[in-house]
């Protein structure tokens, strides 16, 4: 079991937990909750354990736009592809602005930003109904959203900074999936993935105030520092957003791991100073 710092405590606790993986040096997360539906689909969270990548990217780097090398972010993707048993050329990689464009992909898209190029631009999310399509997304703090319908067989990743969370891209993810695939919201199953706590995530009063008037509700997940700073739950928003927009909170786990306060493991941009690598959510119908 892998020990974490500060882990901070759900609104409503459930009976799913993380489950911690490690295969040699690479270590990863799954969600149980998803995992009862290993033989529908494959999935993870990455940690910065067991790759090849070296420095401020040490070691398990998936960042392509990072100035890290391309031959190294390639075998880092090489490493954890194997251990999903995922093959290289299924991957597909987003291309994020931190908005709240998502993407359905397809077959024709297998590869793109890793082996081919990519055409798939200014795009946080993605989703497919397709077997053997590796949707990829990416973090160091953001919130990554995951997706999946057991019944429709479909799945989404969304990446949910405070700029999409404020946008609720998670609900925009679900109206794709009910709008394009026949989803049914009540079927949905979630996991919302390590992210900056609430712990750690600190804002200023614009920030705040942006929450607030944008989302009114979103004041009952800000708790004030002083005068001038407030912590903001985003996780708590998003599932909240997740709720709004018809999952049932049983089906939403959240994974309860701040990466702030765990930098040695994940890829924090707060932690680290804005010098770091980037984590990957994954996600494969079988």
């Amino acid at each position: 079991m892998i020990a974490f710092k500060n882990l901070f405590n759900n609104h409503d606790a459930n009976k799913y937990y993380n489950i911690f993986v490690k295969k040699g040096e690479l270590e990863y997360i799954k969600f149980s909750n998803l995992e009862k539906y290993g033989y529908l689909i494959e999935h993870c969270f990455t940690t910065r354990k067991g790759g090849v990548s070296t420095g401020e990217f040490s070691s398990l780097n998936l960042g392509l736009k990072k100035k890290d090398s391309r031959e190294n972010v390639i075998e880092n993707f090489r490493r954890i592809c194997r251990a999903l048993n995922i093959e290289l050329s299924n991957v597909v990689l987003s291309d994020q602005v931190h908005g709240t464009n998502i993407r359905v992909v397809t077959e024709k898209d297998r590869g793109k930003g890793i082996l081919v190029d990519n055409d798939i631009k200014d795009c946080d999310g993605l989703i497919t109904n397709t077997k053997n399509v590796a949707i990829v997304t990416f973090y160091a703090d953001c919130v990554p959203v995951f997706l999946f319908d057991p019944e429709k067989r479909v799945i989404g990743l969304a990446h949910s900074g405070w700029k999409g969370t404020l946008e609720q891209i998670a609900a925009n993810a679900v109206n794709i999936m009910v709008t394009r695939f026949k989803c049914s919201p009540e079927n949905i199953v979630s996991a919302i993935g390590p992210s900056i706590g609430k712990c750690c995530f600190e804002v200023g009063n614009e920030v705040k105030e942006k929450f607030i008037n944008k989302i009114s509700w979103s004041e009952n997940f800000c708790t004030k520092k002083d005068e001038e700073k407030t912590y903001i739950d985003l996780q708590g928003i998003v599932k909240q957003t997740l709720i709004n927009s018809g999952l049932r909170s049983e089906n939403i786990f959240i994974s309860n791991i701040c990466t702030k306060c765990n930098k040695d493991m994940f890829f924090s941009h707060r932690g680290d100073m804005g010098k770091t690598g980037s984590l990957a959510a994954i996600m494969q119908l079988k």
